[in-house]
């Protein structure tokens, strides 16, 4: 019986050291701003509103139409940028990933200038 109590005691304080993360959300396009410079050298540059999820992150802002993108860590209120230029045109597939020690979550959004909208998502 003792046996018994001491196996119980211990997977209750070995359960009680691994507590799972909950997850945080991913991106909102909503609060994603992207300030556009068309022309023959198109770039844009992201921005994010503050999230305190986001705090400690970096994030990465990636064309998958070119291949090539940016990252940088988030500023101390969770926000992001605004970022380094970024070759991108209008109607792009951009890939916005926010990544933690913990966790990483992402959004592909089709690039516009300014505030970004979800219902226009990345596709074939």
């Amino acid at each position: 019986m003792r046996r018994l109590a001491l196996g119980l005691l211990l997977v209750v304080w070995v359960s009680g050291c691994v507590t799972p993360s909950i997850p945080i959300p991913p991106p909102d396009p909503a609060r994603m701003t992207f300030e556009v410079t068309d022309g023959p050298e198109s770039t844009a540059s992201f921005s994010y509103a503050p999230e305190a999820n986001y705090v400690d992150a970096i994030v990465y802002v990636f064309n998958r139409d070119r291949g090539t993108g940016v990252f940088q860590e988030t500023n101390p209120d969770g926000s992001a940028g605004p970022t380094a230029p970024l070759g991108a045109a209008l109607g792009e597939q951009i890939v916005v990933t926010f990544e933690r020690e913990d966790q990483t979550v992402s959004t592909c959004i089709r690039l516009r200038n300014g505030v970004q909208s979800s219902t226009d998502p990345c596709g074939p």
